[in-house]
């Protein structure tokens, strides 16, 4: 009987043991797939970006990409046409709008875009 209960103790303290270990294991296999996962979010960010520039240039652009304007942030660009102004965002794969070009395109939506002019004169 005590020799049973040994062997039991020895077991469920190697089983802890094995536990232990697959459990780093998993841990670091879960760290090494989250660095992947930044990084490819990270590369799929560097290549929107690069893209939003050539947008403008291919075939596909409905526009005179020479009245194109490029800003970057918050929408990539405005597109300036005799008849209208066109804000301009290009998205790739899966992306969508940030909640703040959703603002923006509501307020374009509605009509609550204005001009003003600012005069400064040196004193």
């Amino acid at each position: 009987m005590q020799n049973a209960i040994i062997a039991l103790v020895g077991l469920s303290i190697l089983l802890l043991l094995l536990a232990m270990h697959y459990k780093r294991k998993l841990d670091t296999l879960r760290d090494i797939l989250e660095d992947e996962r930044t990084r490819q979010r990270s590369l799929s960010t560097v290549y929107g970006r690069i893209s939003e520039q050539w947008f403008p240039l291919m075939d596909r652009y409905p526009y005179d990409s020479q009245s194109f304007r490029f800003i970057g942030t918050p929408v990539d660009g405005i597109q300036f046409e005799e008849d209208r102004i066109v804000f301009c965002e290009f998205k790739t794969n899966q992306s969508a709008l940030s909640p703040l070009q959703r603002q923006i395109k509501r307020l374009v939506e509605t009509k609550q875009v204005y001009w003003e002019e600012f005069n400064f004169t040196a004193e």
